[in-house]
C-alpha cells in the first residue's frame, strides 16, 4: 500500500514472530495460501471487479483505487492469495484434516463489496470461502461473525443476497465506512459500539444477540472475520478490548461451533495496525481456536 500505510506486510510477521516466540509454531499444521479461481470469486464478486483487478496492478509504483487503497505489482498474487487461504481452509475443516483453521494473510477482505474494492480490501476473502463451502461442499447454512472495529459492509452486502449466510457484527459507531444498518433477524445481527466501548459491551453483544442468532439459524459451519483494530490503543479506532477479551470470545465461538456444527471454524485476519498489540491478541485468539 506505500510506506506509511497501517496496512502493511508486518502485520503478518508480527503475528508469526509472537507464535515463534510462544513455542506454538511448531504445533500448528501450516499451509501455503494458494491462488483463488475465477469460479470461486465470482460467487461472490462481479465477474467485472474480478478483470479490473487483474489489469488494474500496476507493473512498477502505486495505482490508487480509492483514499485509503493502493495497488502495486504484487496486489494482484496477494489478494489472489489472501481470498483462496480461505477456500483451503474451508477445504481443510470440512475434509476432516484440521479442526479449525486461521488465515495470517493480507490484504483483508470486509471491506470490499460484491462490485467494489475498498476500505483496503480488494476481495472480500471471508465470503469467497464461505460461499465456497455452501457451493463446493454442499452446506446449507453457514455463520460469519465479525468483530473488526470497523462495519464489514462488504459482507454484508454479499450476505444479504444469499439466505443461506448469517451475518453477526460488533463495530465502533460512527467509524469508517459511516454505515449503521438495522438487524434483520435471520439475517444480520449488528451491534454498533460506541467510542470507549469494552470487553463488558463486547461480552453482551455475543451472549443477547449472537449466540441467540446462531441457535435460531443453526449453522453449519463458522467463519470468523478477525478484526483486531478494536483492541485499546488502535491507531484506527477507540474501542477498548483487551486480548483477554478476544480470548473469551474465542472461546465462547468455538464452544457453540463445539455443540452444533462438529467444531468447525474458520477465522481469517481482518484489521489491527497496533503492531505489538495484533501479534499478542491474534496470537491468543490462534491459541484459543487451537485448544479449543
Amino acid at each position: 500500500m506505500g510506506a506509511g500505510h497501517p496496512e502493511q506486510p508486518a502485520r503478518i510477521d508480527a503475528i508469526e514472530r509472537w507464535l515463534e516466540a510462544h513455542g506454538l509454531l511448531s504445533e500448528l499444521a501450516r499451509y501455503e495460501a494458494p491462488r483463488v479461481t475465477r469460479e470461486q470469486l465470482e460467487r461472490v464478486h462481479d465477474p467485472g471487479l474480478v478483470t479490473v483487478l487483474e489489469e488494474y496492478a500496476p507493473e512498477s509504483g502505486l495505482v490508487a483505487i480509492d483514499g485509503d487503497t493502493s495497488v502495486g505489482p504484487g496486489s494482484w498474487e496477494a489478494a489472489q492469495r489472501s481470498a483462496g487461504a480461505c477456500v483451503l481452509a474451508s477445504d481443510l475443516v470440512l475434509a476432516g484434516e484440521v479442526r479449525r483453521a486461521f488465515c495470517n494473510t493480507r490484504p483483508p477482505g470486509h471491506h470490499a463489496e460484491r462490485g467494489r474494492s475498498m476500505g483496503f480490501c480488494l476481495f472480500n476473502n471471508i465470503a469467497v470461502g464461505a460461499a465456497h463451502a455452501l457451493e463446493a461442499h454442499g452446506l446449507e447454512r453457514v455463520a460469519i461473525i465479525d468483530f473488526d472495529v470497523h462495519f464489514g459492509n462488504g459482507t454484508a452486502d454479499i450476505a444479504r443476497r444469499d439466505p443461506r449466510m448469517l451475518l453477526c457484527s460488533s463495530y465502533q459507531h460512527p467509524l469508517y465506512p459511516g454505515m449503521n444498518p438495522p438487524n434483520r433477524p435471520g439475517e444480520e445481527i449488528n451491534c454498533p459500539l460506541p467510542a470507549g466501548s469494552g470487553g463488558e459491551e463486547l461480552r453482551e453483544a455475543c451472549e443477547d444477540h449472537w449466540l441467540p442468532a446462531l441457535d435460531a439459524f443453526q449453522p453449519q459451519m463458522l467463519f470468523l472475520s478477525a478484526g483486531f483494530d478494536a483492541a485499546a490503543g488502535d491507531p484506527l479506532a477507540g474501542l477498548q478490548f483487551t486480548p483477554a477479551d478476544f480470548t473469551w470470545l474465542t472461546a465462547e465461538l468455538c464452544a457453540w461451533a463445539d455443540r452444533h456444527c462438529d467444531g468447525r471454524v474458520v477465522s481469517t485476519l481482518e484489521g489491527g495496525y497496533a503492531l505489538q498489540s495484533l501479534a499478542v491478541c491474534a496470537g491468543l485468539h490462534i491459541t484459543a481456536l487451537n485448544v479449543g
